[in-house]
């Protein structure tokens, strides 16, 4: 079995970083078996092409804009993802758009896709997280530590 977890966002524009500190926070706190590939994709998907193709698993963390609640995670799987594609989510959501539409054009879609989407509070030009938005990394890790879970992969916690 193949794994990706990719997290996706521009860490110049405050909470639109939110998946690159996720999956950084989860390489911290985690071991990971070898079949799980960790990619900090930035804001380019088409540049993840060749590490995401034909994976088992992709497992994405992003930025989602559904006028929620900031902070509040949405998790989409399947068919959902492609439907919420339909309006913008994210700064850089044609990224993931096209990633996933050369994928299935080459027949190298991932069989099971899962996104996890965080709500950002600011898009504001910093490289920390709002400090509402930083709070809710650990249960963002704690949602792709669950999702490795529910696919039989035992995420380890390091030691203190």
């Amino acid at each position: 079995m193949r794994v990706v977890i990719l997290g996706v966002g521009n860490i110049l524009l405050t909470d639109e970083g939110v998946g690159v500190h996720a999956v950084n926070e989860l390489i911290a706190r985690y071991d990971l078996p070898d079949e799980v590939e960790v990619i900090d994709g930035g804001t380019s998907g088409m540049d993840c092409l060749d590490q995401v193709s034909d994976a088992d698993h992709l497992l994405i963390a992003d930025a989602m804009r559904a006028k929620k609640e900031p902070g509040t995670i949405t998790r989409l799987a399947g068919d959902q993802i492609p439907a919420f594609f339909k309006t913008k989510i994210s700064p850089h959501q044609v990224g993931i758009s096209d990633m996933l539409a050369a994928l299935n054009f080459h027949g190298l879609m991932p069989r099971n896709i899962v996104l996890f989407g965080i709500e950002p509070l600011s898009f504001a030009t910093a490289m920390e997280l709002s400090p509402s938005i930083a709070a809710r990394i650990p249960e963002v890790v704690d949602c792709l530590v669950a999702e490795l879970k529910a696919i039989g992969i035992d995420a380890r916690r390091k030691a203190a």
